[in-house]
């Protein structure tokens, strides 16, 4: 068979020229000219190479480059360009229940396109569904310099693309002023915004007139312009509110409904800002502008039907306010001096005291004859009890920090927060304090845990006449923490998923009591405001403000580990948890039960050891979860930094023991490390 030879060589070959009037074959050019560049797919790496290649074939044949040029042209002057300009990479304003229930329904069935719209053209160039990947590996500077080499221009020399355009920008301002009337917008909008003067408004006014002045041929481009630039300012203003309102989420809270709404308005005002570029009759076009909007349209359609990105992407905004909150909290548990580290120490030997009263009242419970389902409730009470008792008395449970800790460390690579690169040693740093502080709450758990429990059993033996459990009791409780002779480690996985949950449910309540303005309602409540005395009741409304997340994140923690060993045994499947410092509490309970006289001792070593790795896979399980929705709410790309695990690698050799007790003395260097 004859080595299928690509059109653009072939028409260079024998001397033809792209005919600006033969729409198919134009599109056959470009299809070819796109599969020069594309990679194979288990070789993106040479996408830069490839593109190089391409480029410098390009200049060395002009006839190739005016090819080009006409094969565009002729796609762009005889296509409908609206719907590219007015959805593709834009959310539809139905909501986030519709916009997900249409890309299921087109995820089986794909929707019918037209011939004629330029999204269908885009469709048959860049078929191939990883084709966005190498056109973002590619980048927005090589894709201008590509867009400048064949002379992409909008003028008044193209009046069918002209007035595309301009319908299209009537399209979008209509479309923002609507949503900007939302109540979840207008409820939130400071007073120096309020109508007359709400630029969601105002923008849609200007763009009526520059419609009409552009439609009328007598009108000249002076005039355009100016209006053009009132609107650039109008669109300014509208950009300033979005991120007005998005920032006061931090301490006011919000709901998808809102983030929804934030995030279409932004989509939109971005693609305006562009039209207006290409319809201000200046000449120019900001080139950059267009080339994120072309890597955004390829990407668009390659994933215009996947959930993923649809959830990945509209419920962004609210990760990242349930991870700011936790970011928030985190800085609290991470030791920068040994004071500090100190401090810490004694907080979680507070805590574990407590641990140690819950183990106790847990083995109790255990003697009540009731159904399996109230064994779990009792269970699920006394460890919510257990923890928020921690909460309150400001003491600290070694494996609440990780979920905590992972949004502070993210926060340290926001990309949002500021236009600089990270600084990926102070984050090494950053990491090392993590590191520390969580093993200072561990010594601080464990050293008051494994005797105190011990103390107690002995105490309940000498005034009851009988042990807490007996041999038998004690040897099983023994077994359940042994690394290989249960599934221990399993369940400790288990354990630092739910871990991660209740502190992601922390998050989410905080940020409705936030958004909800809970505290407010509470003190105007018509009946609590008859029944309680002001103070009182200004009191509850503060407190719930402060701590209603965290008691529903601990509430639901306690549930979550007392039901999931009575879900196994009702379902009839290996599905339990283990805790750290209610491991070694058993452990404890279990020795003093078979009594040391009858103790082998290698095999306790072996069960403490298993104690020691429960508590590293409740640390690492929740850490790294927590630390993915982080990053992933941030829009962090961790592949962007690739040296960073070189630098911790190179700061953990030359420092090895910061990652386990703080210096007496600190650098200059961690003095300005940022959390």
């Amino acid at each position: 068979m004859k080595k299928k030879v690509n059109l653009v060589k072939e028409f260079l070959e024998k001397g033809r020229s792209v005919s600006i009037k033969d729409r198919e074959e134009a599109l056959d050019y470009l299809v070819a000219f796109v599969a020069m560049i594309r990679p194979r797919l288990s070789e993106f790496e040479n996408v830069h190479r490839k593109f190089a290649e391409t480029i410098q074939f390009v200049h060395q044949h002009p006839a190739v480059l005016n090819n080009l040029r006409t094969a565009v042209m002729a796609q762009l002057i005889n296509s409908n360009l609206v719907p590219l300009l007015t959805e593709s990479g834009i959310t539809i304003s139905r909501g986030a229940g519709r916009e997900l229930y249409a890309r299921l329904k087109h995820k089986f069935l794909p929707a019918a396109q037209d011939p004629n719209d330029f999204l269908y053209l885009l469709n048959r160039i860049f078929f191939k569904h990883t084709d966005y990947e190498w056109v973002e590996q590619l980048g927005r500077d090589k894709w201008m310099r590509f867009f400048e080499l064949i002379g992409i221009s909008f003028t008044g020399n193209e009046p069918v693309i002209i007035r595309q355009v301009v319908l299209s920008l009537q399209i979008l301002s209509a479309r923002v002023a609507q949503l900007g009337w939302e109540n979840e917008i207008t409820h939130h909008t400071p007073a120096q915004w309020q109508p007359p003067n709400n630029p969601f408004a105002v923008q849609q006014h200007l763009v009526y007139q520059i419609k009409e002045r552009i439609l009328r041929e007598h009108q000249g481009s002076e005039s355009i312009q100016g209006l053009a630039g009132q609107l650039s300012e109008v669109l300014a203003e509208c950009h300033q509110l979005v991120q007005l309102l998005r920032d006061e989420t931090t301490d006011k809270g919000t709901s998808l409904s809102q983030t929804f709404i934030l995030y279409q308005m932004e989509q939109k005002l971005n693609r305006m800002s562009l039209l207006l570029d290409i319809a201000d009759a200046d000449e120019t076009i900001d080139m950059a502008r267009f080339a994120n909007l072309f890597i955004a349209v390829i990407r668009n359609e390659n994933r215009k039907n996947s959930i993923r990105e649809f959830l990945s992407q509209t419920t962004g905004y609210l990760a990242y306010q349930i991870a700011e909150h936790k970011g928030k909290k985190g800085s609290k548990y991470i030791t920068a001096s040994p004071l500090e580290y100190f401090q810490m120490i004694g907080s979680a030997m507070w805590g574990g005291l407590i641990i140690c009263f819950v183990a106790i009242f847990k083995n109790l419970l255990g003697l009540l004859q009731m159904a399996p389902f109230w064994h779990g409730f009792v269970y699920s009470v006394n460890y919510s009890l257990g923890f928020v008792a921690i909460e309150e008395t400001g003491s600290t449970l070694a494996t609440k920090q990780p979920a905590f800790t992972a949004s502070a460390v993210a926060s340290s690579l926001d990309a949002r927060k500021t236009d600089d690169p990270p600084n990926l040693y102070n984050l090494a740093v950053t990491v090392s304090k993590v590191s520390r502080s969580q093993i200072a709450s561990f010594i601080g758990n464990l050293i008051i845990v494994f005797p105190v429990t011990y103390l107690l059993a002995w105490l309940y033996d000498l005034a009851m006449g009988h042990p807490l459990v007996g041999r038998e009791k004690a040897a099983l409780l023994l077994q359940d923490q042994h690394p290989w002779q249960s599934l221990s480690l399993l369940y400790a996985c288990n354990t630092g998923f739910f871990l991660f949950l209740s502190g992601i449910i922390a998050g989410y309540v905080q940020n409705k009591i936030n958004y909800g303005r809970i505290d407010k309602r509470l003190t105007e409540h018509p009946v609590l405001r008859t029944s309680l005395p002001a103070s009182r009741l200004q009191k509850i409304a503060a407190y719930v403000n402060t701590h209603g997340g965290s008691l529903a994140g601990n509430i639901s923690l306690g549930f979550f580990l007392g039901m999931a060993g009575i879900v196994g045994k009702i379902f009839g499947i290996p599905f339990d948890i283990r805790h750290i410092t209610i491991s070694a509490a058993n452990t404890s309970l279990g020795a003093y039960g078979i009594g040391w006289e009858h103790m082998n001792y290698r095999y306790l070593a072996n069960v403490v050891a298993g104690v020691l790795g429960i508590g590293f896979l409740n640390f690492l399980v929740s850490f790294s979860l927590a630390f993915f929705v982080a990053v992933r709410s941030r829009g962090i790309h961790l592949k962007d930094y690739p040296g960073f695990l070189k630098i911790l690698w190179n700061y953990f050799r030359s420092h090895p023991l910061d990652f386990i007790r703080p210096r007496k003395r600190r650098s200059e260097t961690e003095k300005t490390a940022t959390v």
